[in-house]
């Protein structure tokens, strides 16, 4: 399983944005103009022209959001850091780990050292036993220290912490969730913003690997690869990404090494906190340099397949994301971007929920009236079709492009989704944010029901074509 961010594909979206913001911003330019000249225009004409000014900023800065690239000789000085990728394990499914670890062995650009650490699975060690024999051998044959441990269950981060353990001195950390599949290219991509000094942390794009399971993995696909490639994109041109995706994301060794009690030890209003653990190490990584994303490493993660999983998650989601917003505004320094953009992110969600709730409920009780329901249905719908956009810009070896199309057109439904039910959830997360608890994974929740890596095995070790070493031999 492969993805590419196609040029063409990104270049035509731009263009089409382009011109729909024309458009949108002459009827906003018009309205502002009434009102700042006449006095006239809709009650809430000066909070929807700020409102439209901002999406247009954010969709703006996210297609500057480009590759890194680098040099030979930055290359050749890249390929000198030793790496070590994390990979903790609890109740997983047995083929989508083996298929995690096919494809980080099968990697263009290799780690020196995998850790897998299974933390105290209730499955039991059998489980895993088949994938365990498999591993070792196949990791050592491909130039890899393989090393897998087993623990007494203490949490994703004990788990990490034991695997850095076995690999003290890396020079960069990959962590790896156990039910992802990476792209054969993800960690060279992943390492090419660290040729830049002051880079801390680099962030990939994760996508359903299980796109095809349920409409709900599919609209959460297109919803979440929109939210990468828009929201923390805009981020990462300003070198101030909030939060890295777990299941692909590097740091510099230093960042995790030197804040390691502080991540093991966090805890909220009197209680440990096990979860947000991708957003503690960025926070650790903004405080020490500038942290960016990689548009063009990708990953592909088992999402949830079922609407309670889902929201369970989600709602351990919105938990951390207040509590480590609260850190932010803590430890961020005033001067950097990443504080004066977090501040405004939560004024706007704050702003945007209650418009949504006074134009979409109180308004229609105290003046039922069907003229602005078109308004209501449509203009949310045409900014989801804007934002999903860049979900067309990538090719996936597993989708045709009718394919991804199809699932562009879902767009309302993930808008609805995201309006309807993600809103409501992020709320109630907060308002129960001092409830810690992990809240899934209790027995294996996603299984892959077949692995989607094409097998071109060699003694057991996964070949996968390397297209950079192909140019090589031809030239």
């Amino acid at each position: 399983m492969t993805a590419t961010l196609v040029p063409g594909r990104t270049y035509a979206a731009a263009a089409a944005l382009l011109a729909a913001v024309a458009v949108w911003a002459a009827h906003h330019a018009l309205a502002a103009f009434g009102l700042l000249s006449h006095g006239t225009g809709h009650r809430f004409t000066a909070i929807y022209v700020l409102m439209y000014g901002l999406l247009v900023w954010q969709l703006g800065f996210a297609y500057l959001n480009q590759p890194y690239r680098v040099g030979r000789a930055g290359r050749r000085a890249l390929d000198t850091l030793d790496v070590a990728a994390l990979v903790p394990v609890y109740n997983e499914d047995p083929t989508a780990l083996r298929a995690c670890l096919e494809s980080m062995i099968g990697q263009h650009r290799r780690p020196r050292t995998i850790v897998v650490v299974d933390d105290g699975s209730t499955t039991g060690t059998a489980a895993y036993a088949e994938v365990r024999d498999w591993f070792g051998p196949a990791a050592t044959q491909a130039g890899i220290r393989p090393v897998w441990r087993r623990q007494d269950n203490a949490g994703k981060r004990h788990a990490q912490a034991a695997a850095i353990a076995e690999a003290p001195d890396a020079d960069v950390y990959w962590t790896v969730d156990s039910d992802t599949i990476s792209d054969p290219r993800a960690l060279g991509e992943l390492l090419a913003p660290l040729a830049d000094p002051a880079v801390q942390s680099v962030a990939g794009i994760v996508m359903a690997a299980n796109v095809r399971s349920s409409l709900l993995t599919r609209f959460t696909d297109l919803w979440f690869v929109a939210g990468q490639l828009t929201d923390r994109s805009s981020l990462s041109v300003l070198n101030a990404v909030w939060v890295n995706s777990g299941p692909i994301a590097v740091y510099r060794g230093p960042v995790i090494r030197d804040n390691l009690d502080s991540y093991l030890n966090e805890t909220f209003a009197g209680r440990r906190v096990p979860f947000s653990d991708d957003s503690m190490l960025t926070l650790f990584a903004m405080l020490a340099g500038r942290t960016v994303q990689q548009p063009s490493a990708f990953a592909f993660a088992l999402m949830p397949e079922k609407a309670g999983h889902f929201l369970r998650m989600f709602v351990r989601w919105m938990r951390g994301s207040f509590i480590r917003s609260l850190w932010r505004m803590r430890y961020l320094p005033l001067r950097s971007w990443a504080y004066w953009l977090h501040l405004i992110r939560w004024a706007t969600t704050l702003l945007s929920t209650t418009l949504f709730v006074t134009v979409a409920v109180v308004i229609p009780i105290q003046e039922p009236s069907l003229a602005a329901l078109p308004w209501l249905v449509s203009v949310p719908i045409v900014i989801g079709y804007a934002q999903c956009l860049r979900y067309l810009t990538i090719r996936r070896s597993d989708q045709s492009t009718a394919y991804q199309w199809g699932t562009w057109a879902l767009a309302p439904i993930a808008v609805a989704w995201a309006m309807l039910v993600l809103r409501a959830t992020r709320w109630y997360g907060v308002a129960t944010c001092w409830k810690t608890g992990w809240g899934t994974r209790g027995t294996v929740e996603v299984a892959l029901a077949a692995a989607p890596i094409p097998s071109q095995r060699a003694g057991g070790v996964e070949q996968v074509p390397n297209p950079d070493a192909e140019l090589a031999a031809r030239s």
